[in-house]
């Protein structure tokens, strides 16, 4: 028999319990089939079989087989780890005794920084005070009583001394031998209120000197050195002098390049060859050399020594507002450089203590910042003739009136009459 089977030669499937059926059967209802004529395979999984076999014929790949899958739900970009970005591995949480331990060591490295800060700023100065020259200040004969505040004299001397040969000449300031005053200044620090003042005394003022007689009043730091001047001032005051700092021309330059140069404004144009400066008009900085010379010079000023009293004051503020900038007391080179060379540069009573240095430098700081009067003895005539010369006279009531203001210490707010530098004539 050849060709396909048709539905009439299909023969019928033997049935347990049939005529003649072998006795080879077993009566297990898992070993029922059901044959197709055709070869297909019917029951469970045979639509997927017919699926698989349609796909082999087309080239594709058949699909699975096995149950339909489950529908997925959409993301939800707010859930974590069905965002876009993948899921980044979290750290195990540190402990909290850990953070907490670097925290305090974080705050005790701090606290050791400025401990350590706070002991170098107090202990520069008091280390570079070992270096200041002491003299004897104490005036002979008999001294005012002691009174209210404080009242320190503050003198500039044409002092050489510690300057070579080449600074000399830098600085124009010659050979002289000696030291004579240069500038006077009167630092009054009131306890009772006020503000403190630098009070200029040209040294041209025309006063008796104790046991000289009348000459200008720096002659007595000639005749008998710094006792001599403190006695002349308390005589001519009557006020009890509690201190004394001196600062000479090399220390004078030596403070102001230790702190980088000071801004000064220069009122007028000022060539001074015999201060060995060439300034221009305007606001500038000036390094030691020239500070030095705008302190000194005299002959290019109209003002004369007027003038330059009013400068030196100027300057002496300028320094010290310059001197305690954070880019000085923040820097610990420089913060030591000006402590030891202003330490160096200054000659002090040696009954003048560390703390009473300090008020004179705060004193100065106060007029830097319009807290102080920057002032001068009251004048009368600045061209009075004398044995000695021209000289300076003094407004005398004016000037019996401020020196009892400030032996009473009363409060200082504004410049007293006549303290202005300018002649009241006669």
């Amino acid at each position: 028999m050849t060709g396909r089977s048709g539905p009439d030669d299909a023969r019928p499937i033997p049935q347990r319990g049939d005529a003649g059926h072998s006795s080879g059967w077993e009566d297990d209802p898992d070993d029922v089939y059901v044959v197709d004529v055709r070869g297909r395979k019917q029951g469970r999984g045979a639509d997927a079989a017919r699926a698989q076999r349609a796909a082999r014929r087309q080239g594709a790949t058949p699909p699975p087989v096995g149950p339909p899958a489950r529908p997925r739900a959409p993301r939800d970009p707010d859930q974590p780890g069905q965002g876009g970005q993948p899921r980044q591995p979290q750290r195990p949480p540190r402990p909290r005794g850990a953070a907490r331990r670097r925290r305090r060591l974080v705050a005790l490295l701090v606290g050791l920084l400025v401990v350590a800060w706070l002991a170098f700023m107090v202990y520069t100065p008091v280390h570079a005070w070992n270096s200041v020259t002491k003299v004897d200040t104490t005036p002979a004969g008999v001294r005012p009583a002691q009174s209210k505040g404080y009242n320190y004299l503050l003198v500039g001397s044409d002092s050489r001394a510690g300057l070579t040969k080449a600074q000399r000449k830098e600085y124009a300031t010659g050979n002289a031998a000696g030291r004579r005053t240069d500038s006077i200044i009167l630092v009054h620090v009131p306890e009772s209120g006020g503000k403190p003042a630098l009070i200029s005394i040209p040294r041209d003022s025309y006063v008796p000197i104790p046991g000289h007689n009348s000459n200008k009043i720096n002659a007595a730091f000639s005749f008998g050195g710094p006792n001599l001047l403190v006695e002349t001032i308390e005589q001519v005051t009557d006020l009890r002098i509690d201190g004394y700092v001196e600062i000479g021309f090399g220390g004078f330059a030596s403070v102001v390049d230790s702190v980088g140069g000071v801004n000064i404004c220069v009122k007028f144009n000022m060539n001074d060859k015999k201060a060995g400066i060439n300034l221009k008009k305007g606001c500038q900085l000036l390094d030691g050399k020239n500070a030095l010379g705008y302190v000194r010079a005299r002959y290019s000023d109209p003002r004369g020594d007027i003038g330059r009293a009013e400068r030196q004051r100027q300057f002496l503020a300028a320094i010290m507002k310059q001197a305690l900038t954070p880019s000085t007391v923040l820097v610990p080179t420089r913060y030591w450089g000006f402590s030891h060379a202003t330490a160096k540069g200054l000659i002090v009573g040696q009954d003048t203590s560390m703390r009473d240095a300090s008020r004179v430098l705060l004193a100065m700081r106060a007029v830097s910042n319009d807290q102080g009067l920057s002032l001068v003895v009251p004048l009368q005539n600045l061209n009075y003739q004398t044995n000695a010369g021209s000289s300076v006279k003094w407004d005398t009531p004016r000037a019996k009136a401020l020196f009892t203001t400030l032996r009473e210490d009363k409060p200082l707010e504004s410049p007293p009459p006549g303290t202005d530098g300018k002649p009241s004539g006669g």
